[in-house]
């Protein structure tokens, strides 16, 4: 990645210890998981699903650590401009086609046990009840 990116991921890790706080806890408090916090602190942002994100995360753990994302902006524009990287994704006939649920072939196996279990009690009871004389 940029230099620039790696001196604003430098600013952010510096700005972190500063107030004492260890990735999980960042990871806690802004729901960005630790691997994107460290990833944006050694301006490696590529490791992002898209661009989309990485800016998204960038303004957020900004924000957190008390950043202006305005002044940031301005001095690091390349890490708002982020270009996406060409990802290979096999789109194909095949990726269309539906999928068998793993577990297909025993989901009608609790309903027979219940089915079976109501079969049984509903004889019992009339067993019952012919035992009685009330039938």
């Amino acid at each position: 990645m940029s230099e620039g990116m790696k001196k604003m991921g430098e600013k952010f890790r510096q700005k972190r210890e500063e107030m004492n706080l260890t990735l999980k806890e960042v990871e806690n408090a802004t729901s960005i998981r630790m691997l994107y916090l460290q990833a944006i602190e050694e301006g490696r942002v590529n490791q992002f699903l898209s661009t989309v994100y990485a800016l998204g995360f960038i303004r957020q753990y900004a924000g957190f650590l008390g950043f202006d994302t305005e002044k940031l902006s301005k001095e690091h524009p390349e890490a708002f401009r982020l270009a996406p990287e060409k990802q290979d994704f096999a789109y194909g006939i095949g990726t269309l086609e539906m999928r068998g649920n793993p577990h297909g072939g025993i989901r009608w196996m609790p309903n027979l046990l219940w089915g079976s279990a109501i079969l049984l009690v509903g004889i019992c009871a009339w067993l019952f009840a012919k035992a009685v004389g009330l039938f």
